[in-house]
């Protein structure tokens, strides 16, 4: 029998460096973006950053999204493809009644801000004033409130829940949930906080359009 050793080969490719299909790529430096904003902060990340980060060329990174507010913007839409995806779930598993929807909505918003730390204020922070933000943003939010509202309806008097409510619902849970990421308040306390909101809300109805 033979005593050689067959040569080990070459050391794998890094996986930044692996020709990665443009959908792989793309996920990828959205991960690497996240990690970046997560040790740096948002000032920190440039899309030259990036692309040392990512140990990609700058064109790679300039392709997937062109600008810095570009960058930004998909991250935004990351983030709320993250939490649709963790709602979706939730209610999936059973949500029958006004409180136990409530607290799916509120928990789900939480922990997905929770999720990415102090990342997604920051992000937000960054594009404030930028009119594909402000469009993107506008657009999430709606659709947001549409599901909040579908969720809930069934159980408002009247089956009225106006817009008013929704906007209130929607600030409460961007505040309550920017808090705990911030440690002013912990996640408890911001879900319980807003369960309640929630249901006092709906509970309302259709008297949050009168004075």
């Amino acid at each position: 029998m033979s005593s050689r050793v067959t040569p080990a080969g070459p050391a794998p490719e890094p996986v930044a460096r692996r020709r990665l299909s443009r959908d792989a790529r793309y996920r990828q430096l959205l991960e690497a973006s996240w990690r970046l904003i997560g040790e740096e902060g948002t000032e920190a990340l440039s899309l030259g950053r990036l692309a040392e980060a990512a140990g990609v060329t700058k064109p790679v990174v300039y392709d997937h999204f062109g600008t810095r507010a570009g960058l930004l913007a998909a991250l935004y839409r990351d983030f709320d493809a993250r939490q649709t995806a963790l709602m979706d779930a939730a209610l999936r598993e059973g949500a029958a009644d006004l409180d136990a929807r409530a607290r799916v909505i509120a928990r789900c918003y939480v922990e997905c801000v929770l999720s990415q730390g102090r990342e997604i204020p920051g992000v937000v922070a960054a594009l404030a004033g930028s009119p594909e933000m402000e469009r993107i943003k506008h657009e999430y939010q709606s659709a947001f409130m549409a599901k909040c509202h579908d969720l809930l309806v069934p159980f408002a008097p009247d089956r009225r829940l106006p817009a008013a409510g929704l906007w209130a619902l929607l600030g409460a849970a961007e505040s309550l949930s920017y808090a705990a990421a911030a440690g002013a308040i912990d996640a408890a306390q911001a879900m319980r906080a807003l369960t309640e909101l929630i249901a006092g809300i709906v509970e309302r109805g259709g008297r949050a359009d009168t004075v």
